[in-house]
């Protein structure tokens, strides 16, 4: 049987945080797909078509990693593509309560898939999305923190914010 995982997230924007769990899972697992959920409860700065071109972008040089997009319940995406795994990223212990609650329910929903967590690399485990925006808002430092193509676009995005106010 292949094992396929499901490395679900918003990346809104991706960072080497999200690159770090991404590549390292691509190792373990023979196909990895990179799935932007959309989450009604967030308020996301990058459209779902431009978070997919930057997540294409930065993992075009991973061969067995695919980016996908799906509105529902994860563990229904996972099933549509025959992965058996859920691969998620944790930063800190602060992390591992949520990301518990979430897996808990996630096997309630479908016992035959499998959560696996991988710890991020120290040097990025304060790093978040939001984090990188914030800083990016104010022309922040974030050139160790995202991909080139990432933190042009986020420079673009607050640009526009600027010129707009």
């Amino acid at each position: 049987m292949a094992s396929i995982a499901v490395c679900p997230g918003s990346f809104d924007p991706i960072t080497y945080g999200h690159l770090d769990i991404i590549r390292r899972g691509s190792k373990v697992f023979e196909k990895v797909y990179v799935v932007l959920l959309n989450n009604s409860a967030k308020n996301p700065l990058f459209t779902v078509e431009e978070r997919i071109h930057l997540i294409q972008e930065v993992t075009k040089d991973i061969p067995n990693v695919s980016v996908d997009t799906f509105s529902g319940l994860l563990v229904d995406y996972a099933k549509s593509v025959n992965a058996t795994a859920i691969l998620r990223g944790l930063r800190a212990v602060s992390d591992f309560e949520y990301e518990m609650q979430i897996t808990s329910m996630n096997r309630f929903l479908n016992n035959d898939i499998e959560t696996f967590f991988m710890m991020t690399n120290n040097q990025y485990s304060f790093l978040s999305s939001s984090i990188v925006k914030e800083a990016a808002k104010y022309n922040g430092r974030i050139t160790e923190l995202v991909p080139p193509i990432v933190e042009k676009e986020l420079r673009l995005k607050f640009q526009d914010d600027v010129e707009k106010s």
